[in-house]
């Protein structure tokens, strides 16, 4: 990401990459702002405006998540597919490969995967639209919403419908 420079605080990154850096940025401002854990709508509409700052600084496709629930948001790439019984096989789409899921779980499971790019050829995956972020609770998307995404975060790719 050009220009970012992450906000002092005691989370500080070890490595050099950009998502390293934007995860140590946003924990700074979420304890600079919060002394107790806020009510779950104000905290998604705190990461999604911070969200909204990172994307003005390039591509920003990212999961978040406290262990509950998991925050997405795609400014150039993501695709994401929930899979609930009756579970079928997948075929992977780089290689020769395909998972029986029916042998891997079980009538009440919920699987949901999200990648940068759709993984099997034989599902239907829902692409996300630059700038849409979704919280996910139980494989579940319980909570959509959209920020302003430049032209510089789209990073000018989007992916096919696999």
């Amino acid at each position: 990401m050009a220009d970012f420079t992450p906000q002092a605080g005691p989370f500080q990154p070890v490595g050099t990459t950009d998502s390293e850096s934007m995860f140590c940025d946003l924990l700074n401002r979420l304890r600079a702002r919060y002394t107790f854990q806020p009510p779950l709508d104000e905290l998604v509409a705190f990461i999604a405006k911070a969200c909204e700052g990172y994307a003005t600084k390039g591509v920003c496709n990212l999961l978040i998540s406290n262990g509950g629930w998991l925050f997405s948001l795609c400014t150039s790439r993501l695709a994401s597919i929930t899979r609930m019984s009756p579970f079928g096989p997948a075929r992977l789409s780089d290689r020769e490969l395909e998972v029986d899921f029916l042998q891997h779980t079980t009538p009440s499971d919920r699987v949901t995967l999200i990648a940068t790019a759709p993984l099997t050829s034989n599902e239907q995956w829902d692409l996300y639209q630059p700038g849409e972020w979704r919280l996910w609770d139980r494989g579940q998307a319980v909570r959509y919403g959209r920020i302003a995404v430049p032209d510089r975060a789209t990073g000018g790719e989007r992916i096919p419908n696999g």
